[in-house]
């Protein structure tokens, strides 16, 4: 069986029928964790279980080594593979602009800045990135950050005082989470996209006292859009600031790539725009844009900013490159959504359930963790890599499969892709 790629002579071999389990070795560790030896702190280390227990059974499909550029096709245990399971939408992370510039970067700069932003870590071109993220989102500024992980510690932790109080959509990312457990405020969650819930919410709380609404523009999982027309009428009667992570949204949704605020036309009434480089942008790192005045107080008292190192030169150097790309080449845009559209309807064709999202995320619900396991790994051993989801990551008895589109995947390579979901699929009794 071969696979030839329309853009390369790359193929799929016989080698990809391998057990994926098989490249990380089993760790076999026989230890008591009540002995009088183990630490009490150490305890619970020895008490954990569940991945070994999981490669024994052939069902761990989690840290697969990649060995290849990332691409629509990666090369896994030796064979290549079709890349279903990347956040790169635009397929920008082996651009040979961005290379360019990653190396002209580091020629210039270094490969780090070996400081905070705070000290003696700002260069130019971090203050370059700033201004071009601030006007890509429609923003007065804009602050960078190493992590996007760190960018939602950073301004939620700061943003929300003793005394106000924090609102998350229960399906919000875990950094959103954590970030607000970091507040010193009351966090509060109400139910997936339930603009009720969130009435409820906004209604005991004193009309006076600061609040925050933060939501994913894009959910990471589902792939659902949060209804931020209905959240900025609520925060608005409530007197409430909204805080959208768009992660997902952003180089996606919107004119241009500016993400979710815009795709709906409220970037004028959301507060705080929060993104990250490592999907659409193709490098690692994230932002916060908001009013001059806002980015001002975070620069001065975000923790994750003041008391982490600087993003580096390349890092840097390859999302404001990626920008510029973005821009010039609306085209990848709209071939994402093409992508999506044709790979969503092949799938519901087929008959598996792909829930109400509509954007290049797309969640195939297996519901119980074993099956989804399992379709993961035989997926991959007919050549097609995608990622299982089982709880903490979605609530129970949703486990599932997350597919995400790319622009530059072909149409011949969905179509492989499908062919393959059947398969595995009827195999396993999903469809």
């Amino acid at each position: 069986m071969t696979y030839n790629a329309d853009h390369s002579a790359s193929k799929i071999t016989e080698n990809s029928s391998r057990p994926a389990q098989r490249q990380m070795e089993t760790i076999d560790l026989e230890i008591d964790p009540d002995s009088k030896t183990v630490l009490p702190l150490l305890r619970k280390t020895r008490s954990f279980t569940k991945s070994r227990e999981l490669q024994k059974r052939g069902l761990y499909p989690y840290f697969r080594t990649i060995t290849s550029t990332r691409d629509t096709e990666v090369v896994i245990n030796g064979a290549e593979v079709l890349m279903f399971g990347s956040n790169s939408y635009l397929g920008l992370t082996n651009h040979p602009d961005i290379k360019q510039s990653i190396n002209a970067a580091v020629q210039k700069y270094g490969s780090g800045c070996a400081g905070s932003r705070f000290l003696n870590g700002t260069l130019d071109i971090h203050l370059e990135l700033e201004n071009a993220l601030a006007e890509l989102v429609g923003k007065d500024a804009a602050i960078v950050f190493s992590t996007g992980y760190q960018a939602n510690l950073g301004a939620l932790g700061t943003i929300v005082g003793r005394g106000e109080y924090v609102l998350a959509d229960k399906e919000d990312h875990a950094s959103i989470v954590d970030g607000c457990r970091l507040t010193l405020g009351t966090f509060q969650r109400w139910n997936h996209n339930d603009l009720g819930h969130l009435a409820d919410r906004l209604r005991n709380i004193d009309h006076d006292t600061g609040k925050l609404i933060v939501v994913d523009g894009v959910f990471s999982m589902s792939g659902d859009i949060a209804p931020l027309p209905g959240i900025v009428d609520l925060a608005e009667q409530h007197k409430a600031a909204v805080m959208v992570d768009d992660a997902h949204g952003i180089g996606v949704m919107g004119t241009g790539g500016a993400g979710s605020a815009d795709h709906f036309g409220l970037t004028d009434r959301v507060h705080i725009i929060m993104g990250t480089f490592s999907k659409s942008l193709a490098s690692v790192g994230g932002f916060i844009a908001a009013d001059a005045v806002t980015i001002e107080y975070l620069k001065h008292t975000s923790r994750s900013l003041i008391f982490s190192a600087s993003i580096s030169p390349a890092n840097t150097a390859a999302v404001l490159t990626a920008v510029k790309i973005m821009r010039r080449e609306p085209e990848r845009i709209e071939r994402l959504w093409q992508n999506t559209h044709h790979m969503r309807e092949g799938l519901q064709r087929l008959g598996f359930e792909t829930g109400t999202g509509q954007t290049p995320i797309i969640p195939v619900y297996c519901h119980d963790s074993e099956p989804t396991l399992l379709m993961a790994l035989r997926l991959q051993a007919e050549g097609i890599f995608v990622n299982p989801v089982l709880p903490p990551g979605v609530l129970p008895n949703q486990s599932l499969i997350r597919i995400s589109l790319m622009a530059t995947h072909t149409k011949k390579q969905i179509d492989y892709a499908l062919e393959k979901m059947a398969k595995v699929g009827a195999e396993i009794g999903i469809i």
